[in-house]
């Protein structure tokens, strides 16, 4: 797992690289899907999730935003509450489900995919009938001299 550092001035030093980096490039490593870790260099305490809290944020403040300001009060007021366990559960869950099914749309209607889809069936199709093709050209003709 790539280890990333914060150091006491506030920069981020990928361990790995020896080279420091900012938030659009760990943003990079989210999108790269490659795993890492910020580690707080003094107190070596994993700020991970903060760092990704403040990639949210930025994000946020540009384009259109995934959180509107009324769903961002009502996650607040689930902090300290008996159910914010069940809350992170849920979100963690439906996110999960969202993705699948963005994935799923995605493969459905990628034209490449169907393309190579189609063409693994006439591979298939044509693979089928090989055997038949064989045994009718290997089968010497009957012999009509008998």
């Amino acid at each position: 797992m790539r280890v990333i550092r914060k150091y006491p001035n506030r920069r981020l030093y990928d361990t790995e690289r020896s080279a420091y980096v900012t938030l659009e490039g760990i943003r990079q490593l989210v999108l790269d899907k490659i795993p890492f870790q910020v580690v707080d260099k003094q107190t070596n305490e994993d700020i991970t999730r903060s760092i990704l809290l403040q990639i949210i944020s930025e994000s946020e403040g540009g384009g259109v935003p995934v959180f509107s300001t009324e769903v961002l009060q009502q996650i607040i007021r689930f902090y300290g509450g008996a159910l914010q366990g069940m809350l992170g559960e849920y979100l963690a869950r439906s996110v999960a489900l969202f993705v699948e099914q963005q994935n799923q749309l995605h493969t459905a209607i990628n034209p490449v995919s169907i393309l190579s889809e189609m063409t693994q069936k006439n591979i298939e199709f044509w693979v089928s009938l090989l055997p038949i093709t064989r045994t009718s050209s290997s089968t010497p003709p009957p012999d009509e001299s008998s």
